[in-house]
């Protein structure tokens, strides 16, 4: 039985990216699954869950919620694990319910380092579908601004 279609919205305000921009090939050859990016606005942001579900994960640079059959993870940048949280407040835990525009992390792109351990770092946040077919995730969003709450594509 298929789901049916999900609204996803977006976690933080910024500039939508198509996923191929991202600056990570698993994540811009959709790897991990279909989605866009948002290049985050500079300055402190609670970035907020982009659906309504369960937190399956929570780490202090992504999660994943799980809604109607569908799961979405938030990437808070790329080699932001590097940090070991350090730049990241956790305002959710695993297992609670949440509803879409709820509080996940709190961080400021802007004091992210530009590396870590030898590893170039991006704020480019990743918002993926999970376990969906590469190429099924389009948006209308990409190119624009978007502010936390802001419909970034449906799921098919």
């Amino acid at each position: 039985m298929t789901p049916p279609p999900t609204q996803v919205l977006a976690p933080c305000p910024g500039r939508v990216l198509a996923m191929a921009e991202v600056p990570d090939p698993v994540f811009a050859e959709e790897m991990v699954g279909p989605g866009v990016a948002i290049e985050p606005d500079p300055g402190s942001t609670v970035v907020v869950s982009p659906i309504a579900g369960t937190v399956l994960k929570v780490h202090p640079h992504a999660f994943v919620v799980l809604g109607d059959g569908v799961g979405v993870l938030v990437h808070l940048g790329i080699n932001t694990v590097r940090l070991d949280g350090a730049g990241f407040e956790v305002l959710t835990s695993q297992g609670s319910q949440v509803a879409a525009g709820d509080p996940m992390i709190r961080w400021d792109p802007a004091t992210i380092p530009d590396s870590a351990d030898g590893q170039d770092i991006s704020t480019v946040v990743p918002v993926v579908v999970m376990d969906a077919p590469r190429g099924s995730v389009t948006s209308d969003a990409v190119g624009g601004p978007v502010q936390a709450g802001d419909l970034l594509f449906t799921t098919a």
